[in-house]
């Protein structure tokens, strides 16, 4: 009979967490996250087959961390305008726990996901999905004016994605005092709402169209 496996999966996840969003997949090496996982690499391949399945396996586990979170907010008997403070603040926070989620994310998008399965990508949906539903209800409700749900969902994570991605230039450009690019996390939530509210709420009249 095997031994069996003493070392947590998670461990080692988050040891693949620092090395893709430094690296990207290409540029990754499954030794150094078993020296930083602190585990040999038979382990590695015991928990996960390839060093793609233990990539997919860490971006699954994110994103289903967060839809996990987000539909507890869509749950909440809170208004739809309630729900998407929540889901900025929410999405923010996860981020911010995981720091080197931008990283990894961002080098996906450029790659075109060419690493996302079917599982993977199923995983990722469930986000926009929950975010739509928010919306329609507030919708439904008068609460919001028609918007593409597609649409509020990416009004929402883009920023966040890349706020926490841009940190270290920020700081830099800052330190340079080329320009105050300072922002603390607190205040960048807040803007956030309070720009989300604008972009579902608001219902003036277009710019390109004045009113007699």
């Amino acid at each position: 009979m095997g031994r069996k496996a003493r070392v947590s999966p998670d461990r080692i996840l988050a040891a693949a967490e620092v090395e893709f969003a430094a690296r990207g997949f290409a540029g990754a090496r499954v030794d150094r996250i078993a020296r930083r996982a602190r585990v040999n690499k038979a382990m590695i391949y015991y928990h996960f087959r390839s060093k793609q399945e233990l990539y997919r396996a860490l971006l699954r586990r994110m994103f289903q961390t967060i839809g996990d979170r987000l539909r507890e907010v869509a749950a909440s008997d809170d208004s739809p305008a309630a729900k998407i403070d929540r889901v900025v603040a929410t999405l923010a926070e996860l981020v911010g726990e995981h720091a080197h989620l931008p990283a990894v994310m961002l080098r996906e998008i450029a790659d075109g996901g060419a690493r996302l399965d079917r599982d993977t990508l199923a995983a990722l949906a469930a986000l926009p999905a929950v975010v739509a539903g928010i919306v329609q209800q507030g919708v439904t409700e008068g609460a919001f004016r028609p918007v593409p749900p597609i649409f509020a969902y990416f009004a929402m994570v883009a920023p966040i994605i890349f706020y926490r991605a841009s940190a270290p230039i920020r700081a830099e450009v800052t330190d340079l005092h080329l320009v105050d690019l300072r922002l603390t996390p607190e205040a960048f939530v807040h803007h956030m709402q309070e720009a989300q509210r604008r972009i579902l709420a608001g219902a003036g009249p277009s710019p390109s169209r004045p009113t007699s």
